[in-house]
């Protein structure tokens, strides 16, 4: 595979093909640098250009991340601004095989992909915060008030929340007041701005000793909670601002509560209507009648029409679930026949006398079916 040859190619300057392999790039960075070192050619401002496109084609190459971005358009990716590399007396005519190949480019690494300022300070959201709670069906139909305790970061009091205080404005000793710091690897020494100060040389700051420049610090709140009515089981609440505290004057995280709701003995959801099972005799059943039925609300008083039949369902209006628009559903009644014991003679000779005056075939309509079919 080849690739066009502008001048600005780097391939072409380090006189390689596009799928030269980083070894190769290695080697023939190495062997050009000798060659159009400054050092090698003082005055010489020819080879001091050439030597400047040979360092900015291997920091490009050498890197697996810019080489794509390269590859992939054709232009190189942004150096690293602020760093800068000197050779002190580094002698270049020293050639290094195989694995010993591997070695020059490290010396290059903390210049070429310096790390950012550890200490400037960017204001940081604070993380987000999840819990649970776990209540009864009345209450979740209801609604109630519960309280978190949490533990959780908050703006130290120290610095407010910024990690550093303000202090009368002084020398930075890290820097000697230079605004640069110099570092050196073997025979070469590289400078970049000095992270304490900022590269301006002059301290207006210290870090806070109460949080270390953490900006946060430590406490355990009890966070009241309104839960609406009519949630359901595994609704998650956000409530703003009751998370972790930021870093450096960031804003608070958030607080996810998710509500558990413990199941009921005899009332199941539908909606925002609410279902219930109730037993009826067969003579409130046939007669109609007014039975009183134990709510959520109290007990209330259900009317049941002459000749109900078991399965039919009935419904109490505005005794169910709290809608979001304000508005409750409907508890609504499933009728359950019972069938009442007998326990003497008499009873007996009613319901047969019953049967007698009612005289009908209560499967008829179950024969014509099966006929029909």
């Amino acid at each position: 595979m080849t690739r066009d040859k502008s001048p600005m190619d780097y391939y072409s300057i380090l006189g390689l093909e596009s799928d030269a392999s980083s070894l190769d790039i290695k080697r023939a960075y190495r062997r050009l640098s000798r060659r159009y070192h400054p050092g090698i050619n003082p005055g010489d401002r020819a080879a001091e250009a050439m030597f400047r496109r040979i360092s900015e084609a291997y920091e490009t190459l050498a890197d697996p991340d810019r080489r794509r971005r390269y590859d992939a358009g054709g232009h190189a990716a942004p150096r690293h601004e602020g760093t800068s590399f000197e050779f002190t007396g580094f002698d270049f005519t020293v050639t290094a095989q195989g694995a010993q190949a591997a070695t020059f480019s490290e010396l290059f690494a903390e210049a070429l992909h310096p790390p950012g300022p550890a200490d400037v300070a960017r204001a940081e959201i604070g993380a987000d915060i999840h819990a649970a709670v776990t209540m009864t069906f009345a209450d979740a139909v209801h609604g109630v008030e519960r309280q978190v305790v949490l533990t959780r970061q908050v703006a130290c009091p120290g610095c407010e929340g910024v990690g550093h205080i303000r202090t009368p404005e002084g020398r930075c000793a890290h820097c000697h007041a230079t605004g640069k710091v110099r570092w050196a690897r073997g025979h070469m020494v590289f400078t970049k701005p000095c992270a304490a100060c900022g590269g301006t040389g002059r301290l207006r700051f210290q870090r806070c000793a109460v949080c270390a420049g953490h900006g946060r610090a430590m406490r355990s709140d009890a966070v009241a909670v309104q839960i609406p009515g009519g949630v359901t089981d595994g609704t998650r609440l956000r409530i703003p601002e009751r998370g972790h505290g930021g870093r450096h004057g960031g804003r608070t995280g958030d607080l996810y509560v998710e509500v558990h709701v413990q199941p009921h003995p005899v009332l199941r959801r539908e909606g925002d209507d609410l279902i219930m099972v109730a037993p009826i005799a067969v003579h409130e059943a046939a007669l109609g009648a007014r039975i009183d039925l134990p709510t959520l609300d109290g007990d209330v008083k259900l009317r049941v029409p002459p000749g109900t039949q078991a399965g039919q369902r009935l419904r109490l209006s505005g005794r169910g679930v709290p809608s979001r628009n304000g508005q409750r559903g409907d508890l609504v009644v499933e009728v359950k026949l019972v069938l009442p014991p007998i326990v003497d003679e008499r009873s007996k000779e009613l319901l047969r006398e019953f049967g007698r005056i009612n005289d009908g075939d209560a499967r008829q309509e179950l024969k014509a079916n099966m006929k029909a079919h």
